[in-house]
């Protein structure tokens, strides 16, 4: 018998192979599914069913092309939006046999109206369920948001209420295993560890100890929750079915000159922030690779092309990895000569870094054609804010930076200086030319009051 979590970095996405008597099931794949066929053969399993706890917003589901690689059934739950091409329809109370284990779905509307709980029954141990695949409705530390039906903001907020009472009824035994870790954009409190039981969250999860559903609907209903444009694509494309994708190596190599000719959309820049601070092509943008999961569909649109600008193929090969699970992914080819480049005389742009220090003599002495750029999150900016900052979202400067005039002089600040490269990266990438970043940002001011 087997049970094998697969996570997905970046995304903090997390997966399961589960396998009994020669047969196997994955609940919620991702894009590049290879690993479930090969860690599932390795173990004399054959994957017969693959189940979807939700219509995921936030990566490609990797179900129809299981499907297509062994066979196996697809369930989803009930979809109002409209049925999942590539799927049956499970509902609740639905069972499915995997040798010794029995698979019941469970109906936990809330985070999207088609959410399914499947929980884990072994046959030979009867007395109550050994586990549960709770998607995005329990987290390790948090729920699920209730974001995405903004017309009917307290009734889904409300269906999460009972959908979670319906997964405590389960039993303080059951193990919890979520669609999501720490990281992940799905939640914001979740705990680092990715284990749990029911029990455990029941008297540990902040978001479990309200005392009526109303408290807990008023309490989603004044979350604040960023959607990425990438999300529609994502909700589209988990309705008709993405497309295979092959095993994702490293982007074609390029010269300088093949990248500067190639006229890709977005030329992007995946070295680490300090990198690409000291020197940078002109227009190209920042992304580093650890953070292309949660900016990169801020920035980029469907079908645009791009091209990687890295310190090494390794580099090139995670950055090609992540965009392919959320489908950005026309890459035409990557770059990893820019040490070189600099070394022949190659023009570059940089970004300055200032302190505190000269932050504190800016807003003190009012400095002219000057604003401090905060681009933390609005919770971020709830618990403390410079006094005399302007915020604007990192990922929302992709749409509102023609709000800001590029003859004026920005220094992009958040909580330690990794989000406002990225922000500063964009501003730069679209002509702004008078922009520096404050290292250390909010943790550095932070730290020169105490």
């Amino acid at each position: 018998m087997l049970l094998e979590k697969i996570k997905t970095p970046g995304l903090s996405h997390l997966s399961y192979l589960i396998g009994s008597g020669g047969e196997a099931a994955v609940v919620d794949p991702r894009r590049d599914c290879e690993i479930y066929v090969e860690k599932a053969r390795s173990q004399g399993l054959r994957i017969t069913y693959v189940f979807e706890t939700h219509r995921n917003e936030d990566l490609v589901s990797g179900a129809p092309v299981l499907a297509a690689m062994t066979g196996a059934k697809v369930l989803h739950g009930p979809n109002p939006a409209g049925a999942v091409a590539y799927a049956d329809t499970a509902r609740d109370g639905d069972r499915f046999g995997i040798g010794q284990l029995r698979i019941e779905a469970i109906e936990t509307p809330g985070h999207t109206d088609d959410h399914l709980a499947f929980a884990i029954h072994d046959t030979a141990y009867p007395q109550g369920a050994v586990g549960v695949f709770t998607g995005d409705a329990l987290f390790v530390g948090d729920v699920g948001r209730t974001d995405f039906y903004p017309d009917r903001k307290r009734e889904v907020a409300g269906m999460l209420w009972d959908s979670l009472h319906r997964i405590l009824a389960l039993g303080d035994q059951a193990i919890v295993y979520p669609a999501h870790g720490a990281g992940s954009v799905c939640g914001s409190g979740m705990a680092e560890r990715e284990f749990s039981t029911v029990g455990h969250e029941r008297r540990n999860n902040p978001r479990l100890q309200f005392e009526s559903r109303e408290a807990f609907v008023d309490f989603k209903v004044a979350e604040n929750h960023y959607q990425p444009p990438y999300f529609r694509l994502m909700e589209r494309l988990n309705l008709e079915g993405g497309e295979a994708v092959p095993r994702v190596m490293a982007p074609e190599p390029m010269t300088l000159a093949a990248l500067k000719a190639c006229g890709a959309d977005h030329v992007i820049d995946v070295r680490e922030p300090m990198a690409y601070a000291s020197g940078h092509l002109p227009g190209s943008m920042c992304l580093p690779v650890g953070m292309i999961p949660a900016f990169a569909g801020w920035f980029i649109g469907e079908g645009d092309s791009i091209a990687l600008v890295g310190s090494d193929t390794g580099q090139l090969h995670g950055a090609a990895e992540h965009l392919s699970r959320i489908a950005l992914d026309n890459i035409v080819g990557g770059y990893t000569g820019m040490v070189p480049a600099a070394a022949a005389g190659t023009a570059m742009s940089a970004t300055p870094m200032i302190g505190t220090e000269e932050v504190s003599r800016r807003l003190e002495g009012n400095a002219d054609n000057w604003t401090l750029l905060d681009v933390r999150s609005i919770d971020e900016r709830k618990e403390a804010a410079i006094d005399g900052s302007l915020h604007i979202y990192a990922g929302e400067l992709a749409p509102r930076w023609r709000e800001l005039d590029p003859a004026r002089h920005y220094t992009l600040m958040c909580a330690s200086g990794m989000r406002a490269t990225v922000a500063a990266g964009w501003l730069q990438s679209r002509g702004f030319t008078n922009i520096d970043v404050y290292l250390g940002s909010m943790g550095a001011w932070s730290a020169s009051k105490n």
